[in-house]
C-alpha cells in the first residue's frame, strides 16, 4: 500500500499559522483539537482564540455558528486533516449557509497526528478542496508554497464571496506542544468578554 501514499507537504506548520495570524486585527479564530491549537498558542494566546479541545470534527461548524453570529467580523478556522475528515458533512451545511466572512484552513500533513501519525485519507490521495468545491464553497484551493499562504491571509479580511476553504500541505512534523488553557469555561468566558455585548 505504500505506493498509494501521497507525497508529503513541505511547509512548516508554525510558519504557516504565524503568517495567517499576522496583523490579525479583528479576526476571530477557532482551532481544531491538537496541533492546530498548539500552533495558534505558539503565535499568541490571544483573547480572540477559541480552542476546541474536544468534539473532533466540530471546528468548522463552530466557525460557522460564530460567523453567522458575528457577520461583521472575519472568522478563521484552523484545523487538521484528521479533524476535518471527521466533519465532512459539515462542509455541506457551511456551503448552504454561505457565510461570506468564514475561512477554513486545513493544515494537511496526511497523518492523524494525535493518535500516532497513522496515514490519513488525505495521505492516501483524498483531496479536501475537491470535497469543499463539490459541496459548493465559493473558493477552495490547495496551497503548497508560502506565497499561497500570504495570498490567503490577504483574503481573510476581504469582501470576496465566501465561504473560503484552503488545504495547506505541511510537513509531517511534531513541534513542541505549546499548551494554552484546557479550562473550557475559562476559554468560553474569555472569548465572550472579548466579543463584548451582543
Amino acid at each position: 500500500m505504500t505506493d498509494m501514499i501521497r507525497p508529503f507537504g513541505t511547509l512548516d506548520r508554525r510558519e504557516v499559522v504565524a503568517e495567517l495570524l499576522r496583523d490579525r486585527e479583528d479576526l476571530l479564530l477557532v482551532t481544531g483539537l491538537g496541533s492546530p491549537t498548539y500552533d495558534a498558542a505558539a503565535v499568541e494566546d490571544h483573547h480572540a482564540n477559541f480552542y476546541l479541545w474536544g468534539a473532533m470534527g466540530g471546528a468548522a461548524l463552530m466557525g460557522l455558528g460564530l460567523a453567522l453570529a458575528q457577520p461583521s467580523r472575519p472568522v478563521l478556522v484552523i484545523t487538521g486533516d484528521g479533524e476535518q475528515l471527521m466533519g465532512l458533512g459539515g462542509l455541506a451545511t457551511i456551503a448552504v449557509k454561505k457565510p461570506a466572512n468564514l475561512s477554513i484552513v486545513v493544515l494537511d500533513n496526511g497523518h492523524y497526528g494525535e493518535t500516532g501519525m497513522q496515514t490519513s485519507h488525505t495521505g492516501y490521495g483524498l483531496k479536501l478542496p475537491e470535497v469543499a468545491t463539490a459541496c459548493g464553497f465559493a473558493e477552495s484551493v490547495e496551497i503548497e508554497e508560502m506565497p499561497g499562504v500570504e495570498h490567503l491571509r490577504g483574503q481573510l479580511h476581504g469582501n470576496a464571496p465566501g465561504p473560503r476553504f484552503a488545504s495547506v500541505r505541511i510537513a509531517p512534523t511534531s513541534p513542541e506542544r505549546i499548551l494554552p488553557s484546557r479550562d473550557g469555561v475559562r476559554i468560553k468566558n474569555r472569548f465572550r468578554d472579548h466579543l463584548g455585548p451582543f
